[in-house]
């Protein structure tokens, strides 16, 4: 299985065999971040989707810092290009050159008017344009789906057909878009919904040309009722963890496969014993397909640890957890 290195939040040096640090025990956190409530932190999981050759859209997630939002801000290299409110999570960037490679980064702005730091750069390049191509592709069919817990739903449909392609998918809820994937996608999770409402969800195609289809029929679908329990689509799948015995030391490997959200899963939290343990991030290089990772757990054999992650979603909620599984040090795991 391919390993794909993350960023952790857990501190390498003293932090390391705590595993349940605070920033402020490692001295992360200045003394005015201390007294003025939490700092912000950089917008996760940005991801940048050419959607025609001269137009891209981006998406992100709230920061994990539990400062206040009030805005947003999406740059194109050094310039501003966009400035939304903090519900917004998504905004296309038009008038930009076909065959052209871009850089963009996403900064969160607090209500006292502070600008957190820039969120990690995401590189596309638009598409060649097409000459004389006025033909929208057709409509999506077959678009189907259900409600995943109370607070997302999965989406799929057939692919549209186009001379040159499609090279996105918007999905719109009723009359505004609320998501999109690329073109090669015929499957989307939307998360952020409320519980025990009803909601109607279509599809259009894009393609390089900016010509856009008609809409896919009406899809209406309730969500379950609840307090805004995620649903069990929105969990890590295959989730395996063992020990292993390194240079005196235990560590825990831990592997899974992603959710199937449209788009990168940027982070993951990992729970020990009941307790979240650190957060697990990629950035840039999130993996599509399969996930691995390892921790540092201790020196003593016969110890029995519980451990389970849940994964960041598209609306930067924590969707729902993995299956806990038991491992003990110096044995094999045990099915949770």
């Amino acid at each position: 299985m391919r390993r794909h290195p993350p960023r952790t939040r857990l501190a390498r040096a003293a932090c390391a065999a705590a595993l349940v640090p605070t920033l402020a025990s490692c001295g992360l956190l200045s003394d005015s971040a201390k007294a003025d409530g939490p700092a912000l932190s950089a917008p996760a999981g940005v991801t940048a989707q050419a959607g025609s050759a001269t137009s891209v859209h981006v998406m992100w997630n709230r920061p994990a810092s539990t400062a206040e939002v009030k805005e947003y801000e999406v740059y194109r290299g050094a310039k501003r290009v966009k400035r939304l409110p903090a519900e917004r999570h998504m905004v296309d960037v038009t008038g930009l050159t076909p065959t052209s490679r871009y850089v963009f980064t996403v900064r969160a702005r607090g209500t006292d008017g502070s600008l957190g730091p820039a969120s990690t750069r995401v590189t596309v390049t638009t598409p060649a344009a097409v000459k004389e191509d006025r033909a929208a592709p057709s409509r999506p069919t077959g678009l189907r789906g259900e409600a995943d817990g109370s607070r997302a739903v999965s989406l799929a449909w057939r692919k549209a057909t186009d001379d040159r392609g499609a090279a996105s998918y918007d999905i719109y809820q009723g009359a505004m878009k609320i998501h999109s994937v690329g073109g090669r996608e015929t499957r989307a999770l939307v998360t952020g919904l409320r519980p025990g409402t009803a909601y109607a969800f279509s599809v259009r195609a894009r393609d390089a040309a900016d010509n856009t289809s008609a809409a896919s029929g009406t899809l209406r679908l309730t969500t379950a009722r609840g307090k805004g329990e995620e649903g069990p689509g929105t969990a890590p799948a295959e989730f395996e963890a063992s020990t292993r015995h390194t240079k005196g030391a235990y560590y825990i490997d831990l592997a899974w496969t992603p959710p199937r959200t449209g788009g990168e899963v940027p982070a993951y939290q990992v729970y020990l014993d009941g307790r979240e343990a650190t957060t697990v991030m990629w950035g840039e290089s999130a993996p599509a397909g399969s996930a691995t990772y390892s921790f540092y757990i201790g020196k003593k054999p016969h110890v029995k640890h519980r451990v389970k992650l849940r994964a960041q979603l598209p609306d930067g909620t924590w969707g729902a957890f993995s299956t806990e599984r038991s491992v003990v040090t110096g044995k094999a795991a045990e099915k949770g």
